[in-house]
This record gives structure tokens, sequence and C-alpha cells, in this order.
């Protein structure tokens, strides 16, 4: 059914830009530019109409998930990975805040950072020939998140829920919008500016792909020497995903479908991959040793995972 759906778009989308393909076709450019141009602007439409569903879940129901995650116990860390696997740019920022005061535990962060799903999945939406991918990495994602969570809440047997004054702290998103204070007008205006934004990245990553590719394919050296790295890189996309910036899991999705790495490489950057939670986390100066650990972990877990995917040839 969603297939259909987003082919259905897709075809939509194939009309509406026909007139703009044939103009960038007239320009004659190399084959690898053409096809980054125009398959670039082909992700706005859907891209848009992903990003407007997300943020209309965000503006009416962020607090009700946030409570929630809060008066969980046994339950948190289940809760806390189940809804940060929704497209979100805020959810990370706020559960690293709700750590920092003692709401939640370590495990539970931890599970939520693994769990973040960035700009992963709306960007596969807008591809609905490579949507096959969204079920494994939404499922590899929340198995990953959900174990290590209880597992580390087990190992370091934190206190839960320790009640402590409540500070005035203001959050803001991937476009410098709050978090905390939403206006209505950021219903239409945020989805707008977060496309253009995630398009700027896609058209660049793209570019810069097709690019590489190209040279890639004149040199058969060159080629070797990439695909022998194949077996080593879950340990470079797992250390890249750490960067608290959504052009991370853009670059990383789109290199899966170019098919510049492999599954189990971006899997691993992915699973590091926790958005601008980390930025929250790094203001925690009292305890440097503490922020170590969480990010240690968070690295481990997701190199390890990619490692036992490539035993699979995934």
């Amino acid at each position: 059914m969603l297939i259909k759906l987003l082919n259905s778009f897709n075809n939509i989308n194939e009309h509406l830009f026909q007139n703009f393909d044939n103009l960038i076709n007239s320009f004659n450019f190399p084959d690898w530019l053409n096809d980054a141009i125009i398959d670039s602007f082909h992700t706005v439409p859907l891209l848009f109409l992903v990003f407007l569903i997300i943020e209309i879940i965000e503006y009416f129901y962020t607090d009700k998930i946030n409570n929630l995650i809060k008066k969980s116990e046994k339950t948190a860390t289940l809760f806390g990975a189940s809804l940060a696997i929704i497209p979100q740019c805020g959810f990370s920022i706020i559960s690293t805040s709700l750590y920092l005061r003692k709401y939640i535990t370590k495990g539970t962060l931890i599970a939520i950072y693994l769990a973040t799903s960035d700009e992963a999945i709306p960007i596969l939406l807008s591809q609905p020939n490579k949507i096959h991918y969204i079920i494994p990495i939404i499922s590899i994602k929340l198995f990953v998140a959900i174990s290590s969570g209880y597992l580390i809440d087990f190992i370091f047997k934190e206190k839960k829920y320790i009640q402590i004054k409540e500070t005035i702290e203001q959050h803001s998103g991937c476009c410098h919008h709050s978090i905390d204070q939403r206006h209505p007008k950021e219903l239409v205006i945020h989805p707008i500016k977060h496309t253009f934004n995630i398009f700027g990245f896609i058209l660049l990553i793209t570019i810069l792909l097709n690019f590489s590719i190209n040279i890639i394919l004149k040199y058969s050296l060159i080629h070797s020497i990439f695909h022998n790295l194949k077996y080593i890189a879950p340990i470079f996309t797992g250390i890249i995903g750490l960067i608290p910036n959504c052009a991370i899991s853009v670059g990383l999705t789109m290199m899966l479908i170019n098919g510049t790495l492999n599954f189990s490489a971006v899997i691993s950057g992915l699973l590091s991959n926790a958005g601008l939670g980390f930025l929250v986390l790094f203001r925690q100066k009292e305890n440097y040793k503490d922020t170590s650990i969480i990010i240690s972990i968070v690295l481990l877990v997701s190199i390890i995972v990619g490692f036992i995917l490539q035993l699979f040839n995934l």
C-alpha cells in the first residue's frame, strides 16, 4: 500500500519536473552532474510532505511524549527508543536534558541515542525504489537500542527519577528554531526551511558522490583500494556518525542509495548519529567522565553491530 502510494506520488513528481529536467538536460552537463541535479530536485516535494507530517506530530505531541518518558519507570527505555525512531530533530535534545536532570537513566538515554532517526527515513521515503531499506534499518536500530539500554541500566544500576529543581532552558533545533516554545506558523515555515536545508545537503553530497564514483570507475586501482576499505568501514562511519549534524545522516543515506557504502557500514553510522543531543551533553562541564562513557558506549555498540552485520555480508 505504502509503496504503491509512493510510486504514484513519484509518477506525479516526474510529470511536474518534466520541463525542469528538459531544461537541465539542455545544458549538456556531464552525466554525473546532470543526474545529481535532477535526482536531488525530485526529492523536494516528498521531503516537504514528510517533514510537514513530522512537524505536526512534534507540535501537538512533544509535551505528551516528554511527560510519558519522565513518568515511565521500567518501560522508559522501551518507550524512549520507540519514540526516538520517529524522524525528528528535537527528541534527542530534550532527552539529554531529562538525563541531566536525572529524570531518565543512562541506559534510556543511550537507547534514545542509538534509536534516533534523523534524515535517513525521510530520504529513503523520497526514493520509492529504496524503500526496502526502511524496515531493516528501523528493526535493527530498535533492537540494538532497547537491548543495549536495558543492559546498560543493569550494569550501572543507576537510581531513577530523582526530582531536582527545574531550570528554565531553551533548546534550539536543527534550523535554529525553538523546541520548547513553538509558534503555529512554524507548522509550515520550519518544514519549508528544513526541506531546503536537507535538499542543499543532498545536492552537494550527491554531486560529490557522483563525481567520486565517476573517477573511481575510470581508475581500477582506486576502486580496488575503496573495495578493500569496506571491511573496516564500520569503524570510520561509526566515528563520523558522532558528529552532531544532520548532514551526516544525509551523507550516509545517500551513500547507501548510490551503493558507495554497504548496509553494515551505514548502520554503524546511523546508530552513532544521535542528532544534536550530543551538543547538550557536552554542556555537562562538571562531569566529562560521564559524557565520555556515554559517547564511548554509543560508538562501541555502533561499531560492533556494523561488524556483526558484515559477517552476514550485509
